[in-house]
Order: C-alpha cells, then structure tokens, then sequence
C-alpha cells in the first residue's frame, strides 16, 4: 500500500548558486526520501501547464514518485523560493508563491480520486504547510480525511511547519493546527515552529505533552542539536534521544529529512527509538550540503 502525501512544491533559488533544475518544499521532501528509500510514494500537489511544471514531473517521475495526483492547473504555474544562508549555515527565505497553483489544488478536477484513493493508502502525511496553502473547502477535506482515517486506525503523520506570511492571523492557525494535532497518529513537530506558533517558550517535554492531550498517538518534537524528545499514548512521559554532533552546511530541509528517515523506519515497522535514529542520521547528512535535498 502507498503513502499519500499532500503539499506544495517550489522551484528553489539558492543564494550560493547551483545549475540546473531545482525544487523543494516540505512536504515534497519528505517525499523524495521516502522514495528514495524504496517506498511506494503518491505526491498530491498542483503545477501548472508550463514547460517547467513539465520538467518538474519528469525530474519526480525519475525519482520514483508517483506522480498520478500532481493535478495541472490551467492558469497558474510552480510557486517560487529563494534561500540565503549566513556563515553558520542558516538559512532565510524569501517568496514568490501568491499565485502558486498548489494553493488550488483542492479545486482541481482529480483531486476526489486522489482523496478516495488516500482513505485507503497505508499513511497520508501532511503539514501546516499543506493547510495553510489548502484554503477554505480545501483545507477541511484534508482534515476530514484525516479524521475519517483516524477513527478507522489508519496511520496519519503531520507536521506543523509554521510560516507565519502563511496566514490571515495566528489565531488562525493555532486553531488550525490543533485540529491537526488531534486527527493524527504521528506527530513530527520542530521546537520552535512550536513555540513561535503558540508564543510559547515551552521546553520540548511539555510541547510533547501537550501533543498528546490534542490526541496525537505518537510524538516526536526535533530540537536541532539538543536531539528529539518523543512520547506515545502507551508511553507517555516524554523521553529526550540525544543527537550527534554535527557540522551544518545548510540547515535547508533537515526537519523534512528527519521526517523522511523517521517515516521510513515506521513503515519498516521500527521502534520509535530506531525511527528517531534514522530521522537524525538523515538529517544530519542533509545537514552536510547546500539546498533542501541532494540533486
């Protein structure tokens, strides 16, 4: 059975240069691992009709992703983003994306088949990337499938991502994210998108208690060099697995790499510790060069 992930994707600017086509996105990331990995990987997202969502396609294709639900959109094309680094590696972004066809994905003819054909896939992974841009009507489907997956048992993974240019108010989209929180099975939240969502200085152990209470199973907070702080249902006094040091050339997509690594160990059927493991070795190699993913 396939994993069904939902989000955007972006052609990708990076500051120190690069040739050749290049993309990322959170969610599409995560998917790129994953598929990388060997996993049977559905990517849902809209492009547009251009050249360039052309060579996108095919680049995902070649990747080994399914690419049945990157849905077309007649009049809007890819998305854009630029990231500049300072000398510790860091990164900062910059936007073009108003106009992003992903942001109507869930108005596109082909978008009910790929939900039909989700209900049933073995994980749908999503984030609040994907329900910020998801406005309106879209965002409650991707909920409602969700929810109809969880009260069925059925694996849900999210991630909440926070960009605040995103959204209309934090109100907004706390209120968003806690419905999230408590449609979901695997929870992947950073610390501080955490703490800037919520204006919040809450320590990871309490961000993983307050993931549970939502109703989120299992939660896995990522702290960057502190390591990862984990929590189940089963098991829920939180736990912090440390991570190695590491040398950052570019902090750019490292979240969605632990995902990646996480997420595979789980469809392998590991234990949270060896998901937590392969989530940072990942990251930590994603960590070690320029842009969101190796080209």
């Amino acid at each position: 059975m396939a994993t069904f992930i939902f989000g955007e994707a972006m052609l990708e600017y990076h500051s120190h240069g690069g040739e050749g086509l290049r993309y990322g996105g959170d969610t599409l990331n995560t998917a790129i691992h994953l598929a990388r990995a060997g996993h049977e990987v559905a990517f849902v997202t809209a492009l547009g009709t251009d050249p360039i969502s052309d060579a996108m396609i095919a680049a995902w294709s070649a990747e080994g992703l399914d690419t049945r639900y990157v849905l077309r959109h007649p009049t809007r094309n890819p998305g854009i983003y630029a990231i500049h680094l300072d000398q510790h590696g860091e990164r900062s972004f910059l936007y073009w994306r108003d106009r992003s066809a992903a942001r109507e994905m869930f108005d596109l003819p082909g978008i009910l088949e790929a939900l039909e054909e989700a209900a049933e896939a073995r994980l749908v992974y999503f984030s609040l990337i994907s329900l910020a841009i998801a406005e309106g009507e879209g965002r409650e489907k991707l909920l409602k499938l969700a929810s109809s997956r969880k009260s069925r048992e059925a694996a849900v993974a999210y991630d909440s991502n926070f960009r605040p240019a995103l959204w209309p108010s934090l109100t907004i989209a706390e209120a968003t994210s806690q419905k999230a929180m408590g449609v979901c099975t695997i929870g992947l939240p950073t610390n501080t998108d955490e703490q800037d969502l919520w204006s919040s200085k809450a320590e990871e152990h309490e961000i993983a208690r307050r993931w549970l209470a939502a109703g989120c199973n299992t939660v896995a907070v990522k702290a960057a060099e502190k390591g990862c702080v984990v929590a189940t249902s089963k098991s829920p006094e939180p736990r912090l697995l440390p991570a190695e040091p590491t040398q950052v050339v570019d902090s750019s997509g490292a979240g969605d790499a632990f995902n990646g690594g996480f997420l595979d160990a789980w469809l392998n059927e590991q234990s949270i510790d060896d998901c937590v493991e392969a989530g940072q070795a990942l990251a930590r190699k994603t960590l070690g060069h320029q842009g969101a993913i190796a080209f």
